[in-house]
């Protein structure tokens, strides 16, 4: 069904708001052959912005092509490898003829292969005939950028949920690797990896803690989408339907939203499908009602997962105290000791509840999430 509001999947176009020059500079990045991350929290406008620059780039004349995979249910090496690979494959070839001469052509002298059997059976485009060692993990991990090159492509690939490889059992094992082949091919600007991740501070152990990729993958920030052109979006979006809302009520909850374009177009889709003229304000308090209701077992799940000094820390976030490790914060929020602060901060940033920026600053992910605690949790008074 076509809607002015869509929350459901990426947008592009009409539908793209803001982020002009995140476009601009990320399609600048890629046209150039440089690897780029993007990390920012669920739903925040990651998947769009790489597809409205895909789409920019194609209109201004650039040729490319893309593949796309998830990390999200990879727990092996073998997994992402194999995955990797075939993603690679399918970007090139279309039939099993082509599929084995290309394996056949690139990575004889490792394990991997095409087998016939596995593609008629279960669609394996690349299988492992024997245990992985080291030379086939740099062979496979070379392959992209190899292919690229021979065959004069400019190849794209999106890696979504990357910080998944974090879950592997090893690691260490396939992230230094990577790390090492793109230190390999950087010379290479046929082949380009745009790694993705919602686990915000997972992504940035990965690329910033740990060193790795360091100057061989550029960081793509979202700028923030000002209050009053999120707002006019979505007033535009009403009208073509032959409604009106007072902007001042739209600005005051795309403020509530702190810029995050998927809750605003589904807070703007209840809206919507509630009226059929003018809204006045009661709707869009019962808009908010129904995706709270939607996003509560979720919120309710996580509270429970936190310990009494976690929760703690979150109301001392909530109630504005930045300097945790005080000796009257700590006493007020009953946390124990500066040691303690330091164990529950960390502790709520592997749990992707809070981020905390250069300055220790901390700030929710959720701004729906945040909202739920201070009115519903903590029953703080507007």
């Amino acid at each position: 069904m076509d809607t002015a509001f869509p929350y459901t999947q990426y947008v592009t176009g009409k539908n793209f708001v803001g982020r002009r020059a995140d476009v601009t500079l990320l399609g600048n990045l890629l046209s150039q052959g440089e690897h780029v991350c993007l990390y920012e929290p669920p739903k925040s406008g990651k998947t769009s912005l790489v597809q409205q620059t895909l789409y920019s780039m194609r209109l201004g004349g650039k040729s490319f092509s893309v593949g796309q995979m998830s990390v999200l249910n990879i727990r092996t090496q073998e997994e992402f490898l194999l995955r990797l690979g075939a993603t690679v494959l399918r970007i090139v070839a279309s039939t099993p003829d082509a599929y084995a001469a290309i394996v056949q052509q690139y990575l004889s002298q490792t394990h991997f292969v095409f087998d016939p059997a596995a593609y008629a059976e279960r669609g394996e485009v690349l299988s492992l005939g024997w245990a992985l060692d080291q030379a086939d993990k740099e062979a496979l991990l070379d392959f992209p950028f190899r292919l690229a090159k021979d065959h004069s492509l400019k190849i794209l690939l999106i890696v979504d949920e990357f910080h998944c490889l974090s879950l592997l059992e090893s690691p260490d094992d396939i992230l230094p690797a990577l790390d090492d082949s793109l230190k390999r091919n950087k010379d290479n600007k046929a082949f380009s990896y745009i790694f993705c991740g919602g686990a915000v501070n997972a992504m940035k152990a990965i690329f910033e803690t740990s060193l790795l990729f360091h100057r061989r993958v550029e960081r793509v920030r979202l700028s923030p989408v000002d209050e009053l052109e999120m707002a006019d979006h979505v007033h535009r979006g009403f009208l073509t339907g032959g409604k009106s809302v007072d902007k001042d009520l739209l600005v005051g909850a795309c403020r509530l939203f702190k810029g995050q374009l998927w809750y605003v177009n589904h807070f703007a889709f209840l809206c919507d499908a509630m009226t059929r003229g003018y809204m006045m304000e009661p709707v869009l308090i019962e808009a908010l009602n129904g995706l709270l209701a939607v996003h509560e077992p979720r919120f309710v799940s996580i509270v429970n997962s936190l310990t009494t000094h976690q929760v703690n820390l979150l109301k001392a976030t909530i109630e504005g105290a930045t300097r945790f490790s005080g000796a009257d914060v700590i006493r007020r929020y009953s946390l124990n000791s500066s040691a303690n602060v330091k164990r529950v901060k960390d502790a709520l940033m592997k749990k992707e509840v809070l981020l905390f920026d250069a300055q220790d600053t901390p700030s929710f992910q959720d701004p729906l999430f945040e909202y739920w605690l201070r009115k519903y949790f903590f029953e703080q008074k507007d």
